[in-house]
């Protein structure tokens, strides 16, 4: 596992993130969607980097009362070496210096690895939008699993 530590991304890193996304995701995020919460001050995008590569990203979102995950990448080549869950422990700091009341997520029900990642981390299943993502295969459409994390206890 790479020893480079999870640092904040900032505009310096638009191009590695937009290279990240088209290497690892089948529907990749354009800079312009990614460049805004480089500089908005309620986003936060964490990245992991190692021999001057961006090996994986974590981007989430301040909301008047919760946080939202809106995504986390691992490139494909350095999955299952811990990358993800360092970003994950990083991104709920995060939320809890933001005094969040909780870390919400929507994953594709087929994204069994990802959904595995979530529940260690204590997410619980919230609901789902049915038909809400292009399916990998374009023949149609999948569900996406809404999950959730408390961020204080009761």
């Amino acid at each position: 596992m790479p020893a480079a530590e999870v640092r904040p991304l900032d505009a310096a890193d638009l191009a590695a993130v937009v290279e990240l996304e088209r290497v690892s995701q089948p529907f990749p995020l354009a800079a312009g969607r990614l460049k805004p919460a480089l500089l908005d001050r309620s986003e936060r995008l964490l990245g992991i980097q190692a021999d001057g590569r961006l090996l994986a990203y974590a981007h989430v979102s301040r909301l008047p009362f919760d946080a939202e995950l809106q995504s986390l990448l691992v490139a494909p080549g350095e999955r299952r070496q811990g990358l993800a869950g360092r970003l994950m422990q990083a991104v709920l700091g995060e939320a809890r210096g933001w005094r969040s009341e909780s870390l919400q997520l929507e994953v594709r029900v087929g994204n069994a690895g990802a959904i595995r990642l979530y529940r260690h981390w204590g997410f619980v299943e919230d609901g789902r939008r049915r038909d809400y993502y292009p399916s990998l295969d374009g023949a149609g459409r999948e569900d996406a699993l809404l999950m959730s994390r408390r961020m204080r206890e009761a």
